[in-house]
C-alpha cells in the first residue's frame, strides 16, 4: 500500500523521534503538557488519548472521522509508491517531481489534520506534519 513495510516503519520512527525532540501541541482548555499521545483508529475514526504526562487528569480522547482524510492519504500512497520505485531506476527529474508532489499531498493532509483539531488541539504545522505521518503508518499496518 505505497511503502514497503520497512520504509513505513522508517517513517514512523523517525515522526516519533522528531515529534519527542521539538513539538507545538497543547489542549484547548485541557491540562497543561507536556503530554502522552496515543493515537489509534477505533471503530473506523481516528482515535487520539491525551493525557497530561503527570497523569493527574483523566486522558482527554477524541474521534475524527476517517472519510475526510481518505482520498488525501490514498493519493498519498500512490504517490509515495510510484517515488519508491523511481528512487531505483528513475532520472533525477521524475524522482523530483514525485517527490515534490509527495511533499504537497503530505503538506494538503497535515492542513486537514489542522482543520479536524481546531478548537481541540492546538499545534503548529511541523507538529502536525508528524503526525499526519504516524495517521498515514496506522493505515500502511492495515
Amino acid at each position: 500500500m505505497g511503502a514497503s513495510t520497512l520504509e513505513a516503519e522508517h517513517e514512523r520512527k523517525v515522526a516519533i523521534f522528531d515529534l519527542l525532540e521539538e513539538n507545538r501541541f497543547e489542549l484547548v482548555g485541557g491540562p497543561a503538557g507536556p503530554y502522552k499521545l496515543r493515537i489509534g483508529i477505533a471503530e473506523q475514526r481516528l482515535a487520539f488519548s491525551v493525557t497530561a504526562r503527570d497523569g493527574a487528569e483523566p486522558p482527554v480522547t477524541f474521534l475524527l472521522s476517517l472519510k475526510p482524510f481518505r482520498k488525501v492519504v490514498k493519493d498519498y500512497f500512490l504517490v509515495c509508491g510510484s517515488y519508491f520505485e523511481a528512487i531505483k531506476t528513475a532520472p533525477p527529474s521524475r524522482i523530483e517531481a514525485l517527490d515534490m508532489g509527495r511533499r504537497a499531498l503530505h503538506d494538503e493532509g497535515s492542513k486537514l489534520l489542522l482543520e479536524r483539531l481546531h478548537g481541540k488541539v492546538s499545534m503548529d504545522v511541523p507538529t502536525s506534519r508528524r503526525v499526519f505521518t504516524l495517521l498515514c503508518a496506522l493505515h500502511w499496518k492495515g
